[in-house]
């Protein structure tokens, strides 16, 4: 799975008839901070998203689990419109852990040995 934004949509007007009723999206893999990344898919959506929605794809096999592509030629979907991320840095997760690790250390230094 990535995270991606709908930067378009697909109009097919001929296209396999298992693809009759999907709505087609242009996704652009975004990273966790929504700066665009190079990949670019094609994404079945199945969640209604819009135009500039970030969204979450599911791709390969793990893209056809869903009922409504079952046994259909689709290697993208869209399973979910994102509302909020909610991540640490790895380097907060450092600072985070410095702190609690400085006054633990501190504390057994100052301990006398037995």
């Amino acid at each position: 799975m990535f995270l991606g934004r709908v930067i378009g949509t697909v109009w097919a007007t001929r296209k396999e008839e298992r693809l009759e009723g999907l709505k087609l999206m242009v996704v652009r893999e975004v990273d966790l901070e929504l700066r665009p990344q190079a990949r670019t898919v094609i994404a079945a959506d199945v969640v209604q998203a819009g135009v500039g929605e970030v969204v979450l794809v599911s791709t390969g096999s793990a893209a056809r689990q869903s009922p409504l592509v079952e046994k259909r030629p689709v290697d993208a979907l869209i399973m979910a419109v994102v509302d909020n991320l909610d991540f640490q840095t790895p380097e907060a997760l450092e600072a985070a852990y410095v702190a609690r690790r400085d006054p633990l250390l501190a504390d057994l230094d100052a301990q006398p040995e037995s």
